[in-house]
């Protein structure tokens, strides 16, 4: 099944990255510089190649954007009233409610993506993606700022908005639309230069996600972070195709969009749980969990659709 063919392997190699981990092949010291490295480097260059040598005319669908978009806005309103249902403790309540929308798309959704859909359909959520990303952190910001206990003026919020802007992703995302706006054709150098760097950006990626996963606080934190966990592996990509369909796009055309969506809460969560007083064991858990999870979830969205 094709299905199992992409998420099989993938996954492989995260649990790969787990064991690495483990026998010490991937320590602290090395965990840190190699996710910078994918980061600022291997995943833009990736997706700046990607969007520039596609053609907007043919991989932008603005009404699949739109969708997307307002199934993240959607869940988060949804969330935020169903902490308040649940009386989620205060310092908790912005870790759950960022990590039940807040995707790790850069990752695992682009990884997703690329081997299920290829080439073109790599394009088409290369797309999606800087917008989600915005979206994501402004929103992520505004549910950690309202319950942060920290004063306003001394929290991350400000600091962590100027970093959402310069996010390497998005600025790739956007320059790739600009080149690819332009008629300009890569000179084959930089192009060859870009596969190169974009070659480690999957499979290191992978690794490094299997290299953070946390059994230990799993075991200790899965009841209260499932209701989170479900949230983001199930209803919102629930969400999402309902609108999808209700907006009349097939599923040949939803599905970068669903990936995307589908996809397990991101690993930057921790960092702006940590950063805005947020509860960043939770944050990990979440992540976690939610990545362990994915694998069955996509399979199951993947072959729904």
């Amino acid at each position: 099944m094709p299905i199992l063919d992409t998420v099989i392997p993938i996954f492989s190699v995260i649990f790969l990255g787990w064991l690495a981990r483990r026998n010490g092949f991937i320590p602290h010291s090395f965990a840190g510089p190699a996710n910078r490295l994918v980061f600022y480097f291997a995943i833009p260059a990736m997706v700046f190649a990607a969007i520039a040598k596609g053609s907007l005319r043919t991989d932008f669908n603005p009404v699949l954007l739109g969708g997307t978009l307002a199934a993240v806005i959607l869940c988060f309103g949804l969330t935020w009233v169903a902490g308040f249902a649940a009386r989620v403790p205060r310092r908790r309540f912005g870790t759950f409610v960022q990590s039940a929308f807040h995707g790790n798309l850069g990752y695992i959704g682009l990884a997703v993506a690329f081997y299920y859909l290829g080439q073109e359909g790599f394009v088409s959520a290369s797309l999606l993606i800087g917008f989600i990303m915005i979206l994501q952190n402004l929103l992520s910001v505004i549910i950690l700022q309202c319950y942060s206990d920290k004063d306003p003026s001394r929290s991350g919020a400000g600091k962590i908005l100027v970093k959402v802007m310069g996010n390497p992703v998005i600025i790739s995302a956007v320059a790739g639309i600009c080149f690819s706006l332009s008629g300009l054709m890569l000179p084959r150098v930089i192009s060859r230069t870009l596969e190169i760097i974009s070659g480690m950006a999957l499979p290191l990626a992978l690794l490094l996600i299997g290299a953070t996963l946390n059994f230990d606080l799993m075991k200790a934190q899965l009841k209260t972070v499932l209701p989170a966990v479900g949230i983001k592996l199930a209803m919102l990509p629930g969400i999402g195709v309902a609108l999808y369909s209700c907006w009349g796009l097939s599923p040949e055309a939803y599905v970068p969009g669903l990936i995307l969506l589908a996809s397990p809460s991101a690993t930057i969560s921790y960092v702006m749980a940590v950063e805005m007083n947020g509860d960043a064991d939770f944050a990990v858990t979440a992540i976690s969990l939610s990545t362990l999870v994915s694998a069955l979830t996509f399979s199951l969205w993947l072959h729904f659709i």
